[in-house]
């Protein structure tokens, strides 16, 4: 199954009412970066042991690790989890960033320094979700 199979099967898979908003968020992120490889994690690790919820992911960076590696990984990601959705925002040098620029405008949602998580998307501002997804891609673009 190609990757695009493998996000329309993951969406499907979702709830009727995250499966609308997680169809909503996926093709925002489509329009905001066309150009963007996409990925689908299904949350396994090499030994098929389930380590994190699936996750649809967006563009391009590299994680530099400590030891002096990296490995490819994506810029935005969207995850559907018992709790509602969370978006990632990878490549953030600033951790507070986003809790101080999203935390008190987003609306219901819990803001960490790379993660934006709430129930649905009324719960939230997407023109303040949107802002701090384009600082994202500039960010980790930037690097």
């Amino acid at each position: 199954m190609n990757i695009q199979d493998q996000i329309n099967a993951y969406l499907a898979s979702q709830d009727k009412a995250k499966r609308a908003d997680m169809l909503a968020l996926h093709q925002r992120m489509l329009q905001l970066m066309p150009h963007a490889r996409l990925w689908f994690l299904d949350g396994k690790d090499e030994s098929g042991k389930v380590v994190s919820n699936p996750n649809v992911g967006y563009g391009q960076f590299s994680i530099h690790y400590k030891d002096g590696s990296a490995k490819e990984f994506y810029q935005i990601g969207l995850s559907g989890n018992t709790k509602g959705i969370s978006v990632y925002i990878m490549g953030l040098a600033d951790k507070k960033y986003l809790p101080e620029h999203y935390g008190t405008r987003i609306g219901k949602a819990k803001v960490t320094g790379y993660c934006i998580s709430f129930k649905t998307l009324k719960d939230i501002d997407m023109a303040a979700l949107e802002e701090a997804i384009r600082y994202g891609i500039g960010q980790s673009a930037a690097e």
